[in-house]
């Protein structure tokens, strides 16, 4: 019966992430046809010639047509049509928060120059001993570094995940010298939170700072606390050989 329940937990592992991972993205695919096909022509849809639908049609179409906007939208006359729609929704009081929001946002995610999340790190939340895992952004000089400036301490961004949804939590300002810098990558932080710690990341002998170097300890307040133990120790203390 022990041999049958590891066999049976072993398959469990196997086909559980592969059956959850088809179901959303076939969950994905008809969401998206769902919304795409309406609009397509009866006579375009090879829907109406066979006996039987194709799934993923409507999200061939969707990708087709965001890369051809795309394409039109990068020339002269694509920017002067896509400047004009954006001065009519700056007319609407309430559509436009809603669409400069979301605009920044996308164009913050999938835009090349580097202003993600760059860093994993450690920070005391909610009280002294208790550490909370964020993502921290670049340095950026906003309204609220020139309010709290500290010399040789900056405040930094950093955003907070709750467990296990890793898009909601909290944005903090913390100083530089209050953050513990890990080594592990943004996708090894998002699994562990997802998993609420079961999932970790191996170990690493070398650690990064903010500054992309690399160190030997994460916090230098360790580092300043156990070179004074070296430094008292005296010949007579050390072990004869």
């Amino acid at each position: 019966m022990a041999r049958i329940r590891n066999y049976f937990l072993t398959g469990v592992v196997v086909c559980a992430p592969l059956a959850i991972t088809l179901y959303i993205a076939w969950s994905f695919i008809g969401w998206v046809d769902s919304w795409v096909k309406p609009y397509i022509p009866a006579r375009y849809s090879p829907d109406t010639y066979l006996p039987f639908t194709i799934p993923g049609f409507g999200l061939i179409v969707a990708l087709v047509l965001t890369t051809l906007i795309g394409f039109l939208t990068a020339n002269f006359v694509g920017r002067a049509v896509v400047g004009f729609g954006e001065r009519l929704l700056g007319r609407m009081p309430l559509v436009r928060g809603i669409y400069r929001s979301l605009k920044q946002i996308f164009e913050t995610i999938l835009s090349n120059k580097g202003d993600m999340f760059d860093q994993v790190g450690l920070v005391e939340y909610p009280r002294k001993g208790v550490w909370s895992l964020v993502f921290m952004g670049g340095e950026k000089e906003t309204e609220i570094n020139e309010k709290l400036h500290v010399a040789d301490d900056p405040l930094i961004g950093v955003f907070m995940p709750c467990t296990p949804n890793p898009t909601t939590g909290f944005l903090m300002y913390v100083r530089k010298s209050e953050i513990v810098l890990l080594d592990m990558t943004i996708e090894e932080g998002a699994r562990l939170i997802v998993s609420a710690g079961l999932v970790a990341p191996a170990v690493k002998k070398t650690l990064v700072d903010v500054n992309g170097e690399k160190v030997e300890i994460a916090n230098p307040a360790l580092a300043a606390a156990s070179q004074p133990a070296r430094s008292k120790r005296t010949a007579s203390s050390r072990p004869n050989r």
